[in-house]
């Protein structure tokens, strides 16, 4: 069976989230957005876990209705670089605490604790924890490995072939990271980083996986692409649209070749910092002129959240307007937004003519991308709305 999986979102413990990333609200919106197996976050914080050991637990799974809870954590090592663990089962989550417990200030300050722990430090707790661990937004400035490192071994030297997965993060895509020959044996995971439960945020980007049963050891399977389980979908966003996609001012957001970044000593002429964007990062570390996707690379696909695209087609400036979600709740009633988005029939869809156009376009990637960078995000346009939308009206999906 095909299983659609959000493999990395925080709990209300962690800094900067919604007060409603309680269990109860989480599973009720993956199962309108169509996820059907979510991660808890923060499995290593007391208060979190409690909650979650509450569900019960089949196969390494909590389970609330019909929505799968699979523990994982995201960390942040000595060097600012953030890994995604995923932990098999609750008692492996209590024995990676106790690991991380001397090196940490304290593991209850926030959901996402920072570690005085190297890259390979974590991943030896890991894995004799029974655990999976690779690198969060692996792109991303600030806290992604390759803005730290040129390749996976810098990072976790003889390690290295025990990363499994890395997540692209909101700025890269398959074709971004198969121009780097040292990715070809991993598995790509595209995941939402969610810090609010609602649609638009919640399953963002999101992984379809063939499983054989829902259980935590055939989720490992489909990540080792093994007994046959794997990837069959990556589902994200543009790259283009990434606040740091481009390089540019921090401050005024103008753009910059990496040869003007250097020219001008990373200041611009505003006075602000200039900041290497993924694009021209990519192309640095990268081996291959185009994209090599090994065979095993499933297809990716670029989409926006149901409810930025009625928006979009409605020319309303907020996703959460009472004529944008009283239109997503009747195209998605009966079924889920996934479905709408990559399924359905869209000569039956019923909805207004300017939406299912608008869903069509996107199917067809008939829209138009304005990068983003320096921090400012970038817009996915409908041809014919080119100049009907702001910036900063339109990223509200963007917002944690």
């Amino acid at each position: 069976m095909k299983v659609n999986l959000d493999l990395h979102i925080h709990s209300r413990y962690s800094a900067a989230t919604s007060a409603k990333m309680d269990l109860p609200t989480i599973a009720r919106e993956a199962a309108k957005k169509g996820i059907k197996m979510v991660a808890t976050g923060d499995c290593l914080h007391s208060k979190w876990m409690a909650e979650v050991r509450e569900l019960p637990e089949r196969d390494g799974l909590f389970w609330l209705e019909d929505t799968a809870f699979v523990l994982t954590t995201e960390v942040e090592d000595s060097s600012r670089v953030h890994h995604l663990i995923i932990v098999p089962e609750a008692s492996k989550a209590s024995e990676l605490r106790e690991a991380f417990s001397a090196r940490a200030t304290s593991l209850d300050s926030d959901g996402r604790p920072t570690l005085r722990m190297s890259p390979p430090e974590i991943t030896d707790a890991a894995l004799e924890a029974g655990c999976l661990i690779g690198p969060s937004h692996a792109f991303t400035p600030w806290t992604g490995m390759y803005a730290h490192y040129p390749t996976l071994r810098e990072c976790y030297k003889d390690r290295s072939d025990k990363i499994l997965y890395i997540e692209l993060g909101l700025s890269a895509d398959s074709d971004y990271a198969d121009r780097i020959s040292e990715l070809k044996e991993k598995t790509f995971l595209t995941n939402s980083d969610a810090h609010s439960p609602w649609p638009n945020k919640l399953g963002r980007e999101f992984n379809q996986m063939q499983m054989t049963d829902l259980r935590f050891e055939d989720l490992r399977k489909a990540i080792k692409r093994e007994g046959g389980c794997g990837p069959t979908l990556n589902v994200g966003f543009y790259p283009d649209e990434g606040k740091y996609n481009r390089t540019a001012c921090t401050r005024c957001y103008k753009h910059y070749s990496p040869e003007e970044m250097k020219e001008r000593r990373g200041r611009c002429e505003c006075g602000g910092l200039i900041k290497l964007g993924v694009r021209d990062r990519v192309v640095m570390l990268a081996d291959n002129c185009e994209p090599v996707h090994p065979d095993h690379r499933p297809p990716y696909l670029h989409l926006i959240p149901l409810a930025e695209i009625i928006a979009m087609a409605l020319d309303v400036k907020s996703v959460y307007s009472a004529k944008v979600q009283k239109t997503w709740n009747e195209l998605i009633r009966g079924t889920s937004e996934i479905q709408v988005l990559v399924y359905a029939d869209l000569s039956k869809l019923e909805g207004e003519d300017g939406v299912v156009d608008a869903i069509r376009a996107f199917r067809s990637k008939d829209v138009v991308v304005v990068p983003g960078g320096g921090g400012k995000y970038g817009q996915v346009r409908l041809p014919d709305r080119q100049n009907s939308r702001k910036n900063d009206d339109q990223r509200s999906l963007f917002d944690f």
